[in-house]
């Protein structure tokens, strides 16, 4: 790693000529990195917002859910106190105490679809955050990558551009493997 890039011997410009030989890798191979760092940071902050309004939907359910739960608790009220009177009209409390129930069946099958809606949601949810996790540790990876391999600029020595590459196929991978969770 600590091989470097200055050539022996100061005749000729033959070290300067070793030196610039090398820019021009570094140069492509860092504004590469840059494009790739670009790419995952835009994957990671649209997978972030996502989330949050995966979020939201998941919260407008649930907050959907309460209501309708409310709903069928004051139905179910209403179809016990009419159960339990001893009315004048029989009939007419007979018909309103079965509309109520059948009220609070419905109720009950709306409510349960709902909650089914919402944790739709948060499973989705809980995969669009573990994406924009890899996306985030992925563009990690790729920026200390590109930090890296400007060191070979710095300091002449070949060791920090590998490196820097490696560190940069570290951060691609592991972006790459947020796009394929499912």
């Amino acid at each position: 790693m600590h091989e470097v890039l200055e050539g022996h011997g100061g005749h000729g410009g033959q070290g300067e000529h070793e030196e610039g030989s090398l820019t021009m890798p570094v140069t492509v191979t860092l504004s590469i990195l840059a494009v790739l760092v670009a790419m995952v940071t835009l994957l990671g902050h649209r997978a972030h917002t996502e989330e949050l309004l995966l979020q939201a939907k998941a919260s407008d359910q649930w907050a959907y859910f309460q209501a309708k739960n409310i709903r069928l608790r004051e139905t179910q009220s209403v179809a016990d106190i009419l159960g339990a009177l001893a009315p004048a009209d029989k009939e007419k409390t007979a018909a309103l105490h079965e509309k109520y129930l059948t009220e609070v069946k419905r109720y009950e099958k709306e409510k349960d679809q709902i909650g089914d809606q919402a944790k739709d949601f948060e499973k989705e949810r809980d995969l669009v955050q573990r994406r924009a996790d890899r996306y985030d540790a992925g563009e990690v990876f790729l920026e200390i990558g590109l930090i890296i391999c400007s060191f070979t600029l710095l300091t002449k020595k070949k060791g920090f551009w590998f490196a820097g590459i490696v560190l940069g196929l570290v951060g691609v991978i592991t972006a790459a493997s947020g796009i394929l969770l499912h």
